[in-house]
Parts: structure tokens; C-alpha cells; sequence
């Protein structure tokens, strides 16, 4: 990366992607929760029993006697599908998380990126002002030394080009800051190097409506998904703790030598649990129905949360558009063309030097203005597209990168 002409966004998210070590955290708690599915429909491990008689150890007098048994222990139906459903939301949740990681580090990236932008412009635009103010110094100078502006003028100049000078100090430290951010994300040290950024894609012709994205946040937001799934992990927890009323049942068999009559040496059995303990099994039953109403209440929370962070997220990046089209359009035009015109009239004797200062200040505000809109523009789009479940794609219910977690078949 560091050997790149430009820094562009693009590339930088999928670095991003592919070095940040909070991806691999995530997918090692996804594939963690997948790991549950196997060990929660397998069956206990089959019991082997033994005994014999000491007595008959080493005696002509009697056979020697022992017993052998294997048992089985049985779920009643449908416990271990439940239980695999159960794992099964889980780990379907756990993928939602790694994807609403996958948004946030997008978000991110697309934040430092532009801080980075904004830097280096400023900087860019801090060098030009200063050197057009030291051209002005010395239109002040020489009209100075020719008695037709007082050394006031000269002074003023000064003034400006030390305040200039004293931004880029603070630009250059933003700058530092804006890399150290992105190495960070890029999970390099803070001084390594980075190329200079890449100019921004231009913003949309056409933002679509508040409602548009609103309604495709709630069909993909994975942070919604994965409430959605822990429910159903609910749900399956409801019903096995209604299952769990009826007994599980032991198949046996055995041989037992210490019976004197060979035919009934062999033996088979079955046995079950009593649920007897009906308090506690009720008890767990109103657990799991609280915990399921629970999860409904905090998914039409978030509901209402999300309708509000797309609303206040859209109508962020509508005004910096709107900004960004009226500067480029409109202020910046007419303070180009005032700054022309206060510089040729300055140089002329026709207005004071203060009303050039004021033209100089209008038109350097303007310009950085603009650039901070830019990238101002580009962090709030930024924010809309996260909070909105990624990109706006009305084609598709799910975000391009999403990554549908792979589920084994139950039994």
C-alpha cells in the first residue's frame, strides 16, 4: 500500500478487511458458536458396567462370577432437535455480529479516510494562501516604499502570513493523526507510511428517500438479524423446557453370570426418569417465556431506534450536500471573483489594504469550507450506509459483503 500512487478508498476497505484483527475475533466467536451445533443434538456416551465376585477369584469351588451391562440413555422426542435449533440461532447471531463488525470497521475506514482527505487539502490550500499572502507582502512592500500605502499594510501581510503558518501546524497534526488512525486500522505501526489520498467518488445524482432506506435497514440490519435469531434460540428454548416434562429414556443390556440358571443370565432393560419435580420444570417454563417476551420488546426497540438513526443520518448527509452543491455553485464563484476584484483594486490605490485582508479571509475560508463539506459529505454518507445495514441496494435484501453463516441439517 505504501508503494501506490494514490490512496484509494476502495482498496483501503478491503485491506482494512483482510488485516483487522477484530475480523478474526469475530469469525473465531462464529465459528466457535458452530462448533455447539454437533455437540448439542450428540447423544450421551453409551454407560458400560461391570462387576465381579471376589469369592469365585482363584476357587475350584465355585465358576467364577461377574456381570457385564450397557446402557443407552435417550432423549424423548424432539429434545435434540430443539437443542439444535437452539445452537443453530446462536450461531446464526454470531455470523450477524461478524457482519455488523464487517459494517463497522467499513464505517470506519471510510471516516479515517476522509479525515485524511480533509488534511491533506487543507494543507495543499494552507500552502497556496501562503504563498499568495507573501505575494501580497510584497505588493505592500513596494507600495510602501513608494508612498502610497502606510507600513501598516506591510504589517498586516505579516499578520496573515503567521497565522497562516500557524494552521499548517495544526493541519500537519491532524494529518499525523488521520494515519495514525488508518494504520491502525490496517494493523501497522502509526508512523508507517501511506500514499496521499485519492479524490472521493462523487456524490449520488439522486438520494433516495428517507423511507427507501429506512425499510432496507429493517430488512438488514445485522444487528436487528441477530435479535431476530437469538428469538428464535429463544423459542427453542420455550419449547424444550416444555419437552422436558416427559422422561427420557435408558436402554440396557447385560449378562450376569452370578444367576445359577444359564437362560436368564442374559438380560435387556429399559428404564426412564420420573419428572416428578414439576415446580422446578414449570419455573424454567416461566423463564424462557419471560426471556422470549424479552426478546421481542428489545427488537421493537431497536426498530424505533434504527426508523430514528436513518432518519437523523439521511437528513445529515441531504444538508451537506445541499452545502456542498450551494458552495460550489454560488459562495465560491462570488468570493473568487471578490478577491479578483479587491486585489486589482488594492494594486490600483482604489480600496484600503483592510478590505483586502477581509477578501483574502472570505476566500481562504470558502475554499477550506468546501473541502471540509467534501469530506464532511463523504463521512455522513458513510454513516447512513452503516446505519442502514450497508449500501443502498434495493435489489437485494441483504448487503453485498454479508456473509450468510453456513448451518449444518438437523436431525
Amino acid at each position: 500500500m505504501s508503494q501506490a500512487a494514490k490512496l484509494e478508498l476502495s482498496d483501503l476497505e478491503w485491506e482494512v478487511l483482510a488485516r483487522n484483527p477484530t475480523l478474526v475475533e469475530m469469525t473465531a466467536a462464529w465459528q466457535a458458536a458452530m462448533a455447539r451445533y454437533p455437540q448439542a443434538v450428540a447423544l450421551d456416551d453409551p454407560m458400560f458396567t461391570g462387576a465381579v465376585g471376589p469369592g469365585t477369584i482363584g476357587t475350584a469351588q465355585v465358576d467364577f462370577a461377574f456381570s457385564v451391562q450397557v446402557s443407552q440413555r435417550y432423549p424423548w422426542g424432539g429434545k435434540r432437535a430443539l437443542r439444535g435449533q437452539q445452537a443453530l440461532a446462536e450461531a446464526a447471531a454470531a455470523g450477524q455480529d461478524l457482519i455488523e463488525a464487517k459494517l463497522q470497521l467499513v464505517e470506519a475506514t471510510q471516516w479515517a479516510f476522509y479525515d485524511y482527505y480533509w488534511s491533506e487539502r487543507a494543507l495543499a490550500l494552507n500552502r497556496e494562501n501562503l504563498q499568495r499572502w507573501q505575494e501580497a507582502r510584497q505588493n505592500a512592500e513596494v507600495r510602501y516604499k513608494s508612498g502610497q500605502a502606510p507600513q501598516q499594510d506591510v504589517l498586516q501581510a505579516e499578520v496573515e502570513i503567521g497565522r497562516l503558518q500557524e494552521r499548517e501546524l495544526q493541519l500537519r497534526r491532524m494529518q499525523q493523526v488521520a494515519k495514525a488512525r488508518l494504520n491502525a486500522l490496517l494493523h501497522r505501526s502509526p508512523e508507517a507510511d501511506l500514499p496521499p489520498p485519492a479524490e472521493p467518488p462523487p456524490p449520488d445524482q439522486a438520494l433516495p428517500s428517507a423511507e427507501q432506506w429506512q425499510q432496507l435497514a429493517i430488512q438488514r440490519r445485522p444487528d436487528l438479524q441477530a435479535l431476530y435469531q437469538r428469538l428464535a434460540a429463544d423459542q427453542a428454548a420455550l419449547a424444550l423446557a416444555e419437552r422436558d416434562f416427559y422422561p427420557d429414556v435408558e436402554v440396557m443390556a447385560g449378562y450376569n453370570s452370578f444367576m445359577p440358571e444359564r437362560p436368564v443370565r442374559p438380560m435387556v432393560g429399559v428404564g426412564w426418569n420420573l419428572p416428578v419435580r414439576r415446580d422446578r420444570r414449570h419455573a424454567a417454563v416461566r423463564e424462557a417465556q419471560a426471556r422470549t417476551a424479552q426478546r421481542r420488546a428489545q427488537i421493537e426497540r431497536l426498530i424505533d431506534q434504527i426508523r430514528f438513526e436513518v432518519q437523523e443520518a439521511y437528513e445529515l448527509l441531504r444538508e451537506s450536500e445541499q452545502t456542498q452543491r450551494l458552495l460550489a455553485r454560488t459562495i465560491l464563484p462570488a468570493a473568487e471573483a471578490n478577491v479578483r476584484e479587491a486585489r486589482a483594486a488594492y494594486i490600483a490605490g482604489r480600496i484600503p489594504f483592510v478590505t483586502y485582508v477581509e477578501a483574502e479571509r472570505q476566500w481562504i475560508q470558502w475554499r477550506e469550507k468546501y473541502y471540509e463539506i467534501v469530506a464532511e459529505v463523504g463521512r455522513r454518507k458513510a454513516r447512513l450506509e452503516r446505519v442502514a445495514g450497508g449500501p443502498f441496494d434495493p435489489s437485494s435484501h441483504q448487503p453485498a459483503d454479508a456473509i450468510p453463516p453456513s448451518s449444518p441439517t438437523p436431525p
